[in-house]
C-alpha cells in the first residue's frame, strides 16, 4: 500500500525534471562549453594536419609525381612533434580553466614545464614532458568527443527550429522547406529523409518532433560533457604520481600544523589550569604557615578554610592533569581498542551499544586515531544530534580498520558548521584514511571511517 502511495509522486517528479531539464542552468552552462569547445576540438588536428600539407607542398627536396616533398613533410613533422606538447598545455590550460567556469569541475594543474640547458637539453625536456604529452593525448582523443559534440548542438538547433515550424510555415506555403525528423538521437540517422509539409496541421508533427528533440538534447549534451570531464581528469592534471605527491605534501602540512596546534593547547591548558591551580595550592599553603608561624591557637578557623582551600586546589590540579595526560594517550588503550571504547560508552549520558571484530590489532598509532575519532563523534552525537540510543561498530574488512558511529538523532551533522568534523577529516586524512558522513535532515546519522592497518 506504501509502495502505491509513493510511486505517483515519484513518476510525477521524474516527467517534471525531464521537461524542466532544457530549461536549467545546467543544461545552459554544458551547452555553452560545447559551443566553445567542439569547435576547437576539431580545429586542432585540422590544423596541425593543414601544417603538415603546406610544409609537404613547399618544402625542399625532390618533387615527387604527387609535388609532395618527403623532406618538408619530415620538417614538418619535426616542428609539430617539439612544438605539439607546448602548444597542447596551453590549450590543456584553456579547457580547464572554462571546465573550472562553465562545468565545476576543477582539475589541479600538472606540474611545471623545466626546460633543460641548452639547445638539446630543452628539445629533451619538452620530448620528455609527461604532462604535455597527457594533453597532446587529450587533443587526439577529443576529436570523436568534440564531434558529438557538434552533433549535440546542432541537435539543439534543428529541435527549437522544429519547435518554432508551426509560426512560420505560413511564410513558405508556396514553397515549403523540406523538413528532417530526428527526434531520438543514435537510434534514427543523423540525417533523416526530408518531406514536404503542405497542411497547417502537418506543421503539428513537426512541433511534437521539435519538442522530443529538446527533451533530448540535454542528455545527450550531458553524455558528451562527461566523456569529455572524464578525459580531462584522466590526462589533464597532475597525473596520479604527482597527484599523489601533493597528497602526502597536504597531509603532511595537516599533520604538522595538528601537532602546533596540539601543542599550543597542552601550552594553555597547563598554563590556565593545572599551573593556575598549584600557584594558588602554594599561596594557601604560604599563608597557612604564617599564620602557623605567628600565633596558630587563635586563627585555628582561618587556618583550617587555607588548608582545604589548598586541598581542594590540590585535588582539582591532579584531575586536569590527568585529563591532559588522557588527552594525549588514554592508558586504556594500552590493553586495546575494544576495552576503550568499551570505557567511552559507560562514560555516556546517551546508551551506547560497541561491536568490535578486530582479529589482529592495529598499529598505536592507528588505534589512537580511531579511539579519538569515536569520542569526537560520541560527543557530537551527545550534544547535537538528540538520539536515543548510539552504536559504535569497528571491523577489518579488506585488512583495512572500519570504525562506523550511527545514531538515530535528527541527523543534519555537517562539516562546515564546525562541529569538529572536518578536524577529524584532516586527523583521518594524514594517515590516508576516509571519512564518509550520511545525515539526512530527520536522521539517522551515520559516520564511517577507513583507516589503513598501520600509518
Amino acid at each position: 500500500m506504501s509502495a502505491m502511495a509513493t510511486d505517483p509522486p515519484s513518476v510525477r517528479r521524474t516527467l517534471t525534471a525531464i521537461a524542466t531539464e532544457p530549461f536549467t542552468r545546467r543544461a545552459r552552462a554544458e551547452l555553452l562549453y560545447l559551443v566553445v569547445a567542439a569547435p576547437t576540438g576539431i580545429a586542432v588536428p585540422v590544423g596541425a594536419l593543414a601544417f603538415l600539407i603546406v610544409m609537404g607542398f613547399l618544402g625542399p627536396g625532390p618533387a615527387k609525381p604527387e609535388n609532395v616533398s618527403f623532406a618538408g613533410l619530415a620538417a614538418g613533422a619535426l616542428v609539430l612533434l617539439v612544438l605539439a606538447p607546448r602548444l597542447a598545455r596551453r590549450l590543456g590550460s584553456f579547457h580547464r580553466r572554462l571546465t573550472a567556469r562553465l562545468l565545476g569541475e576543477r582539475v589541479a594543474e600538472p606540474p611545471s614545464f623545466r626546460p633543460g640547458q641548452g639547445v638539446l637539453g630543452r628539445l629533451d625536456a619538452r620530448l620528455r614532458d609527461g604532462a604535455g604529452w597527457r594533453a597532446v593525448a587529450y587533443l587526439l582523443l577529443r576529436v570523436p568527443v568534440a564531434v558529438l559534440g557538434l552533433y549535440a548542438v546542432e541537435y539543439w538547433g534543428t529541435g527549437l527550429v522544429n519547435l518554432s515550424y508551426p509560426f512560420w510555415w505560413g511564410l513558405f506555403r508556396n514553397h515549403p522547406p523540406d523538413v528532417h525528423l530526428s527526434p531520438v538521437p543514435f537510434l534514427t540517422p543523423l540525417r533523416s529523409h526530408p518531406f514536404h509539409i503542405t497542411t497547417y496541421p502537418g506543421t503539428l508533427l513537426v512541433f511534437a518532433a521539435g519538442a522530443a528533440s529538446l527533451l533530448v538534447a540535454p542528455w545527450v549534451t550531458r553524455a558528451v560533457v562527461l566523456a569529455d570531464r572524464w578525459l580531462i581528469r584522466n590526462l589533464l592534471g597532475p597525473g596520479r604520481l604527482m597527484q599523489r605527491v601533493r597528497d602526502l605534501e597536504q597531509t603532511r602540512a595537516q599533520a604538522v600544523d595538528d601537532s602546533a596546534a596540539l601543542l599550543r593547547r597542552l601550552e594553555r591548558d597547563l598554563h590556565d589550569g593545572a599551573q593556575a591551580r598549584l600557584a594558588a595550592l602554594a599561596m594557601n599553603l604560604g599563608l597557612a604557615k604564617e599564620k602557623l608561624g605567628d600565633d596558630g591557637l587563635g586563627q585555628l578557623a582561618q587556618i583550617r578554610e587555607l588548608v582545604e582551600a589548598a586541598h581542594q586546589g590540590a585535588k582539582d590540579a591532579l584531575g586536569e592533569l590527568r585529563d591532559l595526560a588522557r588527552g594525549i594517550h588514554p592508558p586504556i588503550l594500552d590493553t586495546g581498542l575494544s576495552d576503550a571504547l568499551a570505557t567511552l560508552a559507560v562514560g555516556s549520558a546517551i546508551p551506547v551499544e560497541v561491536t568490535t571484530e578486530i582479529p589482529s590489532r592495529p598499529t598505536p598509532a592507528i588505534e589512537t586515531i580511531a579511539y579519538f575519532c569515536a569520542a569526537e563523534l560520541l560527543a557530537n552525537a551527545v550534544k547535537h544530534s538528540h538520539a536515543n540510543t548510539i552504536t559504535i561498530h569497528v571491523a577489518e574488512p579488506n585488512g583495512c580498520l572500519l570504525l562506523v558511529v550511527t545514531d538515530d538523532g535528527v541527523g543534519g551533522a555537517d562539516p562546515a558548521r564546525g562541529t569538529g568534523l572536518s578536524g577529524l577529516a584532516h586527523r583521518v586524512g594524514t594517515v590516508d584514511g576516509q571519512m564518509d558522513i550520511a545525515s539526512p535532515p530527520g536522521g539517522p546519522t551515520r559516520v564511517s571511517i577507513r583507516l589503513p592497518p598501520h600509518a
